[in-house]
């Protein structure tokens, strides 16, 4: 993980790197069973190299300590690694170049659960999902199970997207005890170079 870091610190990949304060790698336990991945960098956040330590943050610290966690117990990272200007929407070209640092992460970890939050997190898991039709459910993907959630930051700006996510967080537990074989798979049947049928599986 260290060393993806110093990467993540040093990378110029993309042109996010000449207009953002610092990079933000992810910080959390190494050996998290539960993952927490938003889209990208904030104003604060970039400031301080640090994820999710704005308002959105705020609001994330006390819906963790409602379900009985903590920072200390999980991990928390972003797809993009460097803040985009005035907060814009990650381009395509950027979540490419970001996208094996958040591979990599993960695979370092080893969750059990991942969690994205908003939309641009929960497509690196699950291709042409809908935030609002599938937040709040489970799905196995590889071998993570993935429960989407709205980003806290949409949560202060909706009085009921607020209600969704605190609804929804209360699903976290169970859904990280359930046994990931009884999950359902997202995915599309694909029959590669004449093959038989199987599932295919988006990946990050």
């Amino acid at each position: 993980m260290e060393k993806i870091e110093k990467t993540v610190i040093t990378c110029k990949k993309c042109r996010l790197y000449r207009t953002a304060t610092k990079a933000v790698p992810g910080e959390g336990n190494p050996n998290a069973k539960i993952v927490f991945v938003g889209e990208a960098p904030g104003f604060n956040e970039d400031k301080q190299g640090r994820p999710f330590v704005g308002r959105a943050g705020q609001l994330l610290d006390d819906l963790l300590r409602e379900i009985g966690l903590k920072r200390a117990d999980v991990w928390i990272g972003n797809v993009i690694k460097h803040r985009p200007p005035e907060n814009r929407d990650p381009m395509v070209d950027e979540l490419r170049a970001c996208r094996p640092y958040l591979s990599d992460q993960i695979k370092a970890i080893s969750p059990k659960l991942i969690v994205p939050l908003g939309r641009f997190a929960m497509a690196e898991y699950l291709s042409d999902a809908k935030i609002s039709e599938v937040h709040g459910k489970v799905f196995r993907v590889l071998e993570y199970a993935v429960l989407p959630l709205y980003h806290p930051a949409a949560a202060l700006r909706s009085e009921a997207v607020l209600r969704e996510l605190k609804s929804d967080f209360r699903k976290i537990v169970p859904a990280f005890k359930a046994p990931l074989e009884n999950l359902p798979r997202w995915g599309k049947a694909a029959v590669p170079d004449g093959g038989e049928a199987q599932m295919l599986l988006f990946s990050f």
